[in-house]
């Protein structure tokens, strides 16, 4: 089982955001450590609990703080920015960072309906992301079709190794259909709506339409995980990120709350299991979380999964991580 990481920058009550970034940067490097294959920075606007608004930024700070493990966006919100301009950004990072460097590409907003308005510049009317997409891989990838007004620009500088490959992200049908139509990798993301995931990645699979870049369907899955020495331990970990997402469901974008505040709000149940059949949060100790994670994995036939953990306690985050790692290291081969 490949291992990756999906971080949101979270910023827990109590810290600056400034240390908030600084803790992006001891993740990456611990996860580099632990043997994780990838690390892709998340982009949010307009939250006071989440310091990632500017991914291509994190990229290259990670990347120059580690050595092998590839980087990339989880992802750029492209219907915000010309696709010409994240063309060049990603040239750019992978100039520097030749063979590690991601494109994950999302279509929502990545925060409210003001800050969405406040960063788009307004175009035509009517969706224009699958456009958007098609521009960037020409650009990207120097096969913008001859046909296209802008086909003379090229995306400078141009590497000479190769260029970054792009991954749709998405939680519905829509980004897999558009990912399986282009022929690229696609990533789902199963924390978000866990309920649509086995369809989702069936449609991708057999909608896929081999393109130069890659020849058959590659896909992973993002998971929530929070995992510690004793399962006990793990379900108070977890109360902060519980609380944090139902003040997210009711407009509350602050920052994360602490164990005891959680357990405070969340009721005399706080320390119990959630009723979570659909495992949008996995909680529990190493054994636990590598049966419900490789269950997982199976299910939607990928052999990489994409982990989130948000808690409270930095120490607490990286440990997860590391215990997670461990426990699949000591998974005897299939």
């Amino acid at each position: 089982m490949k291992l990756g990481v999906l971080d949101q920058s979270p910023i827990p009550d109590g810290v600056a955001p400034e240390q908030a970034l600084r803790n992006t940067i001891d993740l990456a490097q611990n996860a580099e450590r632990l043997g994780y294959t990838r690390y892709w920075l998340a982009e949010h606007h307009n939250t006071r609990g989440l310091a990632g608004p500017a991914p291509e930024v994190m990229i290259a700070t990670v990347a120059a703080a580690t050595h092998d493990i590839r980087v990339g966006s989880g992802g750029v919100m492209l219907p915000h920015y010309s696709p010409l301009k994240v063309a060049e950004t990603f040239h750019v990072l992978e100039a520097l960072h030749p063979g590690r460097i991601d494109l994950g590409i999302g279509r929502a907003p990545g925060g409210d309906p003001i800050s969405a308005a406040a960063l788009r510049i307004p175009t035509a009317q009517g969706d224009q992301f699958p456009h958007q997409v098609q521009d960037l891989i020409g650009w990207l990838e120097d096969r913008m079709n001859g046909e296209h007004p802008f086909a003379r620009v090229r995306a400078t500088p141009e590497p000479t190794g190769g260029t970054p490959p792009v991954w749709l992200l998405g939680s519905s049908d829509y980004s897999a259909a558009v990912a399986a139509v282009l022929g690229t990798a696609f990533s789902f993301a199963h924390f978000i709506n866990p309920s649509l995931g086995d369809a989702v990645m069936k449609q991708y699979r057999e909608g896929f339409k081999p393109s130069p870049t890659l020849a058959q369907p590659l896909g992973n899955v993002g998971v929530g995980v929070i995992c510690a020495e004793t399962t006990e331990e793990a379900l108070r970990l977890a109360t902060s990120v519980r609380l944090w997402r139902r003040r997210l469901m009711r407009g509350d974008p602050g920052p994360v709350p602490t164990i005891d505040e959680a357990i405070g709000e969340l009721g005399p149940n706080a320390l119990e299991r959630p009723h979570d059949p659909e495992r949008r949060l996995v909680i529990g100790n190493p054994d636990e979380v590598r049966v419900e994670l490789t269950e997982l994995a199976e299910a939607y036939r990928v052999d990489e999964l994409i982990v989130l953990t948000i808690v409270h306690d930095h120490a607490a985050r990286v440990r997860s991580y590391e215990l997670v790692a461990e426990a699949f290291a000591d998974q005897p081969p299939s």
